[in-house]
């Protein structure tokens, strides 16, 4: 459940982006302050619902995309913000923070590392987030906002009876293109050619697997009527990679 309310943050208007030609500056100290200060007390006020701050904050025209990809502008996003129910609590602290200048014209990027609590359950969620401000009447606003969740290590899942044998072997998606999954000291694995880096396989359910790359995408295994494992799917970006299981 992550902190932020429905169809509500983060970020970037490309299209307000400067130039490509345009020369980039580490900005000065003094903006870099106020541009992070800036941020801060608009991800402080998503859990008191202080629509004050966003409102002050914002472009007439801000674009706002939130992880999920979902694209909210000025209005419905001051709209969407609220007050915590009772039993939810949150906080953001920015971290690694760069801000680059052009002009009248200045980026931000900056991780973004959430607490949650979820009546007693304790969560942390990293997103990386770009935001773009602009300079109007001599005031800086904020025109984009953008962030993308970071994928990190999920709690681990004890499942039993996995036998890990039944995974075992060569998985096709090509006449050239093959995984082999194999398994050493109780720990799954696979390769996407000989000789690559290994990638873990992390139990979840019988027969579905999480990866241990940057993606984290799920490797779900499939049987046949004898319940033999003869084929692979990854599920990535929505969509299933499928492969066939090597006689």
């Amino acid at each position: 459940m992550p902190m932020r309310s429905p169809g509500f943050l983060f970020t970037s208007l490309l299209a307000l982006s400067p130039p490509l030609s345009a020369q980039a500056d580490v900005a000065p100290q003094p903006l870099r302050d106020e541009l992070l200060q800036m941020t801060q007390a608009l991800v402080d006020a998503i859990p008191t619902g202080d629509k004050a701050v966003w409102e002050r904050a914002l472009t007439d025209d801000a674009v706002i995309v939130d992880e999920f990809g979902r694209v909210a502008h000025k209005a419905d996003t001051v709209a969407s913000l609220h007050p915590f129910p009772a039993g939810l609590s949150g906080s953001i602290e920015l971290r690694d923070a760069h801000v680059q200048q052009f002009g009248d014209t200045a980026i931000l990027q900056t991780e973004e590392y959430e607490r949650e609590s979820v009546f007693g359950q304790n969560f942390i969620v990293r997103y990386q987030s770009l935001l773009t401000f602009v300079k109007q009447s001599g005031t800086w606003k904020l025109a984009g906002y953008e962030d993308v969740t970071l994928p990190t290590s999920p709690p681990k899942l004890a499942v039993a009876h996995l036998a890990l044998d039944d995974y075992s072997g060569s998985y096709r998606y090509a006449p050239d293109r093959a995984w082999t999954v194999s398994h050493a000291h109780g720990v799954l694995s696979y390769v996407t050619k000989p000789g690559g880096p290994a990638n873990v396989l992390e139990p979840i359910a019988k027969d579905v697997f999480m990866g241990s790359d940057d993606e984290r995408n799920l490797l779900i295994f499939r049987r046949d009527a004898h319940g033999r494992v003869n084929a692979l799917i990854e599920r990535r970006k929505f969509n299933d990679l499928r492969l066939t299981r090597d006689t």
